[in-house]
């Protein structure tokens, strides 16, 4: 007996709606004919085809994420180094040079350092807090400058007026990966950048169970370009991600909010602690950065602390396994506070030499602080530096 399947041919009809946005999973979208499917395709009319191509879902929170940032549509993709990975390939080429921050996140370094010149791009370091570094290191080449609003773990503030000063005059694309600060510290659109990335996995989302990224342009010619980059080389957000990430970014600002107040106690306790021999907190007057933070971010120190302590690795096997009410884990931005030791995770592909140059030590720390009681952490941080005291 021969069969089809018969599915549905339009949702049915409601006078309501609901509240929240529909998880929709649809790989395929059905058209009515090949001219509709042409009209779709060069842009006379809008309809979802392929879900590679992109979804309801995506483009609902990739609008969200835009209105934060100050621009229109932006793209979402399966991870934030998709994202990276999107501007980068999706707009330079083949004997193209890319400048980037020295201090950036250990996968951002490496896919300059041993990636890009596979594909026949030059690629260098510079310090970005400083633009004259910056226009030190540019090549009649130079095609892209990529940097984070603040350095992932070691929490330097970039000169984004310098450096977007710089490549204004120059006719340089200037790339900022705002993770750490979000939208809710600064838009970097503001101060010229022309992309924006995030790692939506992390503040935005805010779960610790997405994986998504987020890199949007003000001119559509750019946009277009690294969407196209992002389609050809399936860098396919989810549907249910994206579905959370809605959910996430309603309580966004209510969360940032928190942590980062909890952030600035823990962060002026630890400074108070004998075993602790520095602390890096941007909005801390000992910061080196601190006179930026004031401008740029208006005094708000984000809630990212890193801190080095004394005594190398055994202080630090120590104290992550005595301070055990905090997750021991490499991410950031979730509910819970987290702790990552950068030497043994994200930065672990660096020659310790490059790693303790840029003060990522055995003893070096990342806290991404959560949604508990400061006074909750500080009793969980004792735990750690008594056990790390010991050592």
């Amino acid at each position: 007996m021969k069969s089809t399947i018969q599915r549905p041919f339009a949702m049915p009809s409601s006078v309501s709606r609901p509240v929240v946005t529909p998880l929709m999973p649809a790989v395929v979208y059905a058209s009515d004919s090949p001219d509709q499917l042409d009209q779709q395709y060069n842009g006379d009319a809008f309809g979802y085809t392929y879900a590679r191509e992109g979804h309801p879902n995506a483009d609902v929170v990739a609008k969200t994420i835009a209105a934060m940032e100050g621009c229109e549509n932006g793209i979402m993709t399966g991870s934030g180094m998709a994202a990276v990975t999107a501007a980068v390939l999706g707009l330079c080429k083949s004997g193209d040079h890319v400048l980037g921050g020295a201090q950036l996140y250990g996968r951002s370094l490496r896919l300059l350092n041993e990636d890009l010149p596979r594909l026949g791009m030059e690629t260098s370091l510079v310090d970005p807090t400083d633009a004259g570094a910056v226009l030190s290191g540019l090549q009649p080449n130079t095609r892209m400058i990529l940097l984070e609003t603040v350095s992932n773990p070691t929490l330097r503030v970039a000169d984004l007026e310098g450096i977007a000063a710089v490549c204004k005059e120059r006719g340089i694309l200037l790339v900022v990966d705002n993770t750490f600060t979000t939208p809710s510290m600064i838009k970097p659109f503001d101060y010229g950048a022309d992309i924006v990335i995030h790692s939506v996995t992390k503040l935005l989302a805010g779960h610790a169970d997405v994986t998504l990224g987020w890199v949007g342009a003000k001119n559509g010619e750019l946009e277009d370009k690294m969407r196209v980059f992002a389609v050809t080389t399936g860098m396919t957000a989810s549907p249910f991600d994206c579905w959370l990430a809605e959910r996430g970014l309603a309580s966004f600002g209510l969360r940032f909010a928190r942590s980062q107040e909890s952030a600035a106690v823990l962060a002026d306790w630890l400074a108070d602690q004998d075993i602790v021999e520095r602390v890096l907190y941007p909005a801390r007057p000992d910061h080196p950065d601190h006179n930026r933070t004031m401008g740029l971010m208006k005094g708000q120190g984000g809630n990212i602390i890193s801190f080095t302590l004394k005594g190398g690795r055994d202080s630090a096997n120590a104290f992550a396994t005595a301070a055990s009410g905090v997750a021991f884990a490499p991410t950031l931005g979730d509910v819970g506070t987290t702790l990552s030791h950068a030497a043994s995770s994200s930065h672990r592909v660096m020659a310790p030499e490059a790693r303790e140059a840029q003060g990522i030590t055995e003893g070096f720390f990342r806290v991404s602080v959560g949604l508990e009681d400061p006074a909750a952490l500080i009793d969980t941080f004792t735990a750690g530096l008594n056990a790390a005291s010991k050592v």
